[in-house]
Order: C-alpha cells, then sequence, then structure tokens
C-alpha cells in the first residue's frame, strides 16, 4: 500500500471512481477543478494506491483557529465501498494522523454525515471521539432590490 499527495491532474481524475462515492455531484473535470481552487487554501488530495489502483482517498487542509489550535481537517475520507474493511479506511487515517503530528498539529478533525452510521462506527474503533454536533444555514442569494 503507497499513500502519496495526488499532484497533476491526472492523478487527481484517477481518484474520481472513488470519490464520487462520497461526492457524486462531481464528475471527474470537475473534481480537478474544484480541487485545484481549493488548493491556494492549503487543500490536499492524498490517494491510497494497492496493487495499482486507487482503493481510497482523503482530501483534507492544515489550519489554526482559537478553538483547536493547530489541527488537520479532514474534508473528504472514502474507501471505495467493494474494498472496504480491508485496512485501507486504517491505513490512510494512521497517515492523515503521522502527517498531522509531522506538522505539529495539536489535534485532528473530521465531520461525518448524520445517516454515516459505518463511516461512524469505523471512526469510533479508530479512538476518535465525538465532541461536538456541527450546525449550518444555508444562505440562498438575496433578491436584487429594485432600481429606483
Amino acid at each position: 500500500m503507497i499513500v502519496r499527495i495526488a499532484t497533476t491532474n491526472e492523478e487527481i481524475r484517477s481518484c474520481h471512481p472513488v470519490m464520487r462515492q462520497l461526492r457524486p455531484a462531481y464528475g471527474p473535470d470537475e473534481l480537478v477543478a474544484k480541487i485545484r481552487r481549493q488548493e491556494p487554501d492549503g487543500y490536499r488530495l492524498a490517494l491510497l494506491i494497492d496493487e495499482g489502483e486507487v482503493v481510497a482517498v482523503a482530501g483534507y487542509r492544515i489550519s489554526e483557529n482559537l478553538a483547536w489550535g493547530k489541527f488537520l481537517y479532514v474534508d473528504d475520507l472514502v474507501t471505495d465501498a467493494e474494498r472496504r474493511s480491508k485496512g485501507y479506511g486504517r491505513r490512510l487515517l494512521e497517515w492523515l494522523a503521522a502527517t498531522a503530528r509531522e506538522a505539529a498539529c495539536d489535534e485532528l478533525h473530521l465531520d461525518s454525515g448524520v445517516q454515516r452510521f459505518g463511516a461512524h462506527r469505523f471512526y469510533l474503533l479508530q479512538g476518535m471521539n465525538i465532541t461536538s454536533h456541527h450546525f449550518q444555514l444555508g444562505l440562498p442569494a438575496r433578491p436584487v432590490p429594485p432600481s429606483c
């Protein structure tokens, strides 16, 4: 098993079959474009390769805030559905934790959809704790006021 950062558009595209299982709204080219737009803010896409195939991916960034100090935040973490329970997710999470330690982070964080019970079991088995509720407010575009 090899874990590395996707640096080329082709490497990012190679992650699409796995990433679409978590983020189905994006085609391969949209995925590349979205990731490229996030990279200046620190987003990185890690891919885990086994026997020449991408079997798990993780999008993450390193940041700092008052609540957590310096931290690694996992935006996206998914293992191919047909290859789960083979240690790929654990290996990728271990790699992320090692990356966080190397960057002198105090913590590693991620959010998981409330419906993802299998993922929750996995995170708890990996020693993670549920420490907060995440709240969201959609912000539809404001209507343009009529001209005078």
